[in-house]
């Protein structure tokens, strides 16, 4: 019988003469060849989706010819690479390097839209990917970067053709940014902080204007004023509510707004008081239409 040292050997030499069997032409980066042969050895990688390996060529490609004719190209498929390897704080970054580097390069409408594209992913995490989830309870800064750097590319090239998509996805990070601030307003209701939740609703009527979380605004308005005995503001914010927005489930058939008791604003019924908040026990206020008027848009 071989001792078992012996055998362990053997195997550990088939498993590594396995993997080298087994190894394609992609499976690692290039010894020193020439500046053709390295970009379309990194077009191989990127055909193939092995991304990694073409980020690794890239950069090699950029580090020993920094000054040929493929340069320019690398950084830009660099920031592609990055952002289909999901590396999107890496793919903005090098959309940076590549706008401060060549700021009249004809691509460079293309790096701004990537440093755009990656921020508007950056929020979403792995089981995103394949589960339906909602983004607008998430932190809200990528969403604003993503917005802000849209916007740079719509004032700098208004002609590119990564326009009309940039507008596209503006118009989703709107929606998405004024339903973020309703989801703080019944935050703020649930914590009993009555004149912030009224801020964000106003802020949504105010700078959200045509968003579907306009009408939820204007009942987030109504509800706040009413609990900090403001009826006269909260009456206005009801016959706007009523005008534009007369299916609003806060409104009656008679167009009355149905203010959302709430056991800690005051409107607490007796039986509630007797069993120290144990029996009718009711949720505090929370809007959201999404239901009706996102299916509108």
């Amino acid at each position: 019988m071989l001792p078992k040292r012996l055998i362990a050997l053997m195997l550990s030499g088939l498993l590594l003469a396995g993997c080298s069997w087994f190894k394609g032409d992609d499976d690692e980066v290039p010894p020193d060849q020439g500046e053709r042969a390295l970009y379309d050895t990194a077009q191989k990688n990127l055909r193939a989706s092995n991304y990694d390996l073409g980020i690794k060529n890239l950069q090699l490609l950029e580090a020993r010819y920094p000054f040929g004719p493929y340069a320019e190209q690398a950084q830009l498929e660099l920031i592609y690479a990055y952002f289909r390897n999901y590396d999107h704080e890496e793919a903005v970054a090098a959309a940076d390097r590549f706008i401060r580097l060549h700021p009249q390069h004809p691509s460079t409408d293309y790096a701004y839209y990537m440093k755009g594209l990656s921020s508007f992913t950056e929020a979403e995490g792995l089981l995103e990917r394949f589960l339906p989830t909602d983004r607008t309870q998430r932190d809200p800064g990528p969403a604003r970067q993503s917005f802000a750097d849209f916007s740079q590319l719509l004032s700098r090239y208004p002609g590119s053709e990564y326009a009309p998509d940039a507008r596209a996805r503006m118009v989703h990070l709107r929606n998405l940014l004024a339903r973020h601030e309703i989801n703080v307003a019944n935050y703020y209701f649930k914590r009993r902080a009555y004149v912030a939740a009224l801020n964000r609703g106003r802020y949504v009527v105010e700078s959200f204007q045509e968003t579907p979380a306009v009408p939820d605004g204007l009942a987030v308005m109504a509800q706040a004023y009413l609990i900090l005995g403001m009826d006269d503001l909260a009456q206005n914010a009801v016959a706007t509510l009523k005008k534009s927005y007369p299916d609003h489930p806060s409104l009656d058939k008679s167009g009355n707004f149905i203010p959302q008791r709430f056991s800690g604003d005051g409107g607490r019924s007796w039986k509630n008081l007797v069993s120290l908040g144990f029996v009718d026990k009711t949720e505090p206020p929370h809007f959201d239409s999404r239901a009706i008027y996102e299916k509108l848009r």
